[in-house]
């Protein structure tokens, strides 16, 4: 099995954010996660503006929900992607605490995202481990 599938998919909104906000793609360093994505009219006669700064957080949580899913698989790639989804939480802490672009709400979400991701792995495995053991006879779990 290729390596590149036991990478954490939360490092892609890190990357992405990244990217937004230093202004690699031109746009101007700052708080860009308040500008709107699109803006619909509900038929209350409200405006509803999807802001970048929630489209980045709702692709997180999407990526997550796969992190969980790849979280149930068993054998020796599994434990390298809890280890690097470790290691992808500590770049979000350290970058949340160190870095003056990482000190907003939606990163903070994202770090939270990460985290849970990390210990949704371990939890999923643990248990998934527990169920994998036999017993003999008269003995339960």
């Amino acid at each position: 099995m290729p390596f590149f599938v036991n990478v954490p998919l939360t490092i892609a909104p890190l990357i992405v954010y990244n990217i937004i906000a230093f202004g690699l793609f031109g746009t101007d360093p700052g708080n860009s996660w308040v500008l709107p994505v699109a803006t619909i009219p509900l038929p209350s006669d409200a405006r509803w503006s999807l802001l970048l700064g929630d489209l980045m957080i709702a692709a997180a949580l999407f990526l997550l929900f796969f992190e969980i899913l790849k979280a149930t698989r068993v054998g020796r790639g599994s434990v390298i992607d809890h280890i690097l989804s470790a290691l992808v939480f500590i770049i979000y802490l350290v970058e949340f605490l160190v870095v003056r672009e990482g000190a907003t709400s939606v990163f903070f979400i994202l770090l939270l995202i990460s985290l849970l991701d990390m210990i949704a792995g371990f939890t999923v495995a643990i248990h998934a481990a527990r169920r994998d053991i036999a017993f003999g006879p008269g003995e339960r779990s």
